[in-house]
């Protein structure tokens, strides 16, 4: 009785068991059908969609497809050859504004490198392009699509490997690079705990990832994740980066490693061009007025594309081929497009009036005006005024902030001295005002020359030549010191009519000998510059001994 009763238990369970297997069968065959349904009804989705396509947009329409068609940076475009296409290539920083070019650049490089018969790129060599200010440190380490991360076994969505407890490798972009170039977009917005992965990939150009889970005895684990683990992600690429900023803003990890490169900003007569080739292509017409009014409110060639395509949207509505003056004047008020300034040099000589040079952004020159009046008090002292400079300056590195009085305020005051010190000048009997008029407030020491001229001119009450620009840090000794951005300074004074500029003799050239209207004057002190710059005066005049340790008093420049 016992053993039937137990027979038919089992048999109940068994029953039960089929039942459910049978179930579970059925269920799992029919979300098989509904996914097959599903599946096949999102792909009828997805194949309608691709069968849809608007026409080319002007801007892809205007994408360089050679060297050529990148307007105005061709010696950038041969340096970032040289680093690039040779049998050893190198990591390269490319400086310069928005829109002029460098992504177009460094993508036709690559191309060209390709072609090269003692390049180490072939055609498999990839470009890949990520943007630094879309890359984001994530703590968990759960998804990096830079440096690349791991999908542990705890992650939803881990697959057979997690089900068996093994972590899977994901590669980043650095790997997906490997045998060609990675590009980053203004790499000097990266984070910075990502800057130092990326450094540490640019060292060992593998990339080694970690992971609790992973266990290099488990039986379970494949080979090729086993040898990723113990032996790192292949990533032997060549980083390019571009960036906005200024190479002071970069940090010097990076740009130690890389060779640094700058594209300059475009000039009137090369967005011309641009917007005369994006008008071809949209197959209209436009007179050379309309032309040369897009090229006054421009600034880079991406402004110019926009600003060509709104005016063909006019004529093109209008049912005209050819886009007027009026229609650029249309798109130019109502996207609050504003001209270029270009500074010109003054017609005339002036007293304390002096063409400076300077420098900003990524490596742009320009004509810096700086005016100096001088007037003899008695019976108190004299006041020195200086107004459109930054007053002080902050300094932020990772750990500390420092505060310092701006170095545009600090050459005033060793002008001063220098007054004081060499041409017998007691500017406690003047009051004395420095400006630097334009609206932007001025910082850094290349203007020490430039108000020194200014304010020796204006108490003496010579006239600078206006022919003349000039830049060059000032020392308390008298002597003039090297600066930055001497070539892109140069450039900025030739265009704004200088006939002559005087540079500090330490950042001499032989190559400025060549350049064709304009004459580079190299010197070391403070008498040559007064010598060249003001009218009236001659070297014989001023006879003054520099020793740059020893105070010397010097006799009186040129009376009047």
């Amino acid at each position: 009785m016992n053993i039937q009763f137990l027979m038919l238990i089992q048999l109940f369970f068994t029953v039960l068991f089929g039942i459910y297997v049978f179930n579970a069968l059925k269920t799992h065959q029919s979300g098989k059908v509904a996914v097959s349904k599903d599946n096949k009804k999102e792909m009828e989705k997805l194949r309608q969609m691709k069968s849809i396509s608007l026409t080319e947009p002007l801007t892809e329409k205007s994408r360089p497809t050679k060297f050529e068609d990148v307007i105005g940076q061709e010696k950038g475009i041969k340096a970032l050859q040289a680093a690039i296409c040779g049998p050893n290539p190198q990591h390269v920083i490319i400086y310069g504004p928005p829109g002029i070019g460098k992504t177009a650049a460094a993508r036709l490089v690559l191309e060209d490198a390709k072609k090269r018969e003692r390049s180490p790129f072939n055609e498999c060599s990839k470009f890949i392009e990520i943007d630094a200010t879309t890359v984001r440190f994530d703590e968990r380490g759960i998804a990096d699509p830079l440096i690349g991360s791991v999908h542990d076994p705890i992650y939803q969505g881990a697959g057979p490997l997690g089900a068996s407890g093994v972590p899977q490798p994901k590669p980043g972009a650095v790997t997906k690079a490997h045998g060609g170039i990675l590009f980053i977009d203004e790499i000097g917005e990266l984070h910075p705990i990502e800057m130092n992965k990326l450094l540490k990939v640019l060292e060992d150009r593998k990339v080694f990832l970690d992971s609790a889970y992973y266990n290099g005895e488990d039986p379970n684990t494949p080979l090729y994740i086993k040898e990723v683990f113990d032996e790192g992600l292949p990533a032997d690429f060549r980083l390019i980066g571009a960036t906005t900023r200024n190479p002071d803003e970069i940090i010097p990890a990076i740009r130690s490693r890389c060779v640094e490169i700058f594209f300059r900003q475009l000039l009137p007569e090369e967005l011309e061009i641009i917007a005369a080739k994006a008008i071809e292509k949209m197959g209209l017409k436009i007179s050379d007025k309309a032309i040369k009014l897009v090229g006054k409110y421009s600034s880079n060639g991406r402004d110019t594309v926009n600003l060509i395509q709104l005016a063909c949207g006019i004529a093109i509505n209008d049912e005209r081929d050819e886009v007027s003056i009026e229609d650029i004047e249309w798109v130019i008020e109502n996207g609050q497009y504003y001209p270029r300034s270009e500074t010109r040099i003054s017609d005339k000589p002036q007293i304390g009036y002096v063409n400076g040079l300077a420098v900003y952004g990524a490596n742009m020159g320009a004509v810096l005006e700086i005016e100096a009046s001088a007037k003899r008090v008695k019976l108190r002292k004299g006041v020195l005024k200086i107004t459109g400079i930054i007053e002080e300056e902050e300094i932020s590195s990772t750990n500390k902030k420092l505060k310092r009085k701006s170095t545009a305020r600090s050459s005033v005051e060793n002008v001063v001295t220098v007054l004081e010190k060499y041409f017998n000048i007691d500017c406690d009997d003047y009051d004395i005002h420095v400006n630097f008029p334009g609206g932007s407030p001025v910082d850094g020491p290349s203007a020490g020359i430039s108000i020194t001229t200014a304010m020796y001119s204006a108490i003496k009450g010579i006239p600078v030549d206006n022919m003349v620009a000039m830049t060059g840090e000032i020392s308390i000794h008298g002597n003039v010191k090297a600066i930055g951005g001497v070539n892109a300074k140069i450039a900025a004074a030739k265009k704004a009519g200088a006939t002559r500029v005087i540079i500090p003799r330490d950042n001499w050239q032989d190559s400025f000998k060549n350049i064709e209207n304009i004459m580079i004057i190299p010197v070391s002190n403070i008498t040559e510059v007064i010598s060249q710059a003001l009218l009236q005066e001659s070297p014989k005049d001023i006879s003054i001994t520099f020793e740059p340790d020893v105070d010397v008093i010097a006799a009186e420049a040129l009376k009047l």
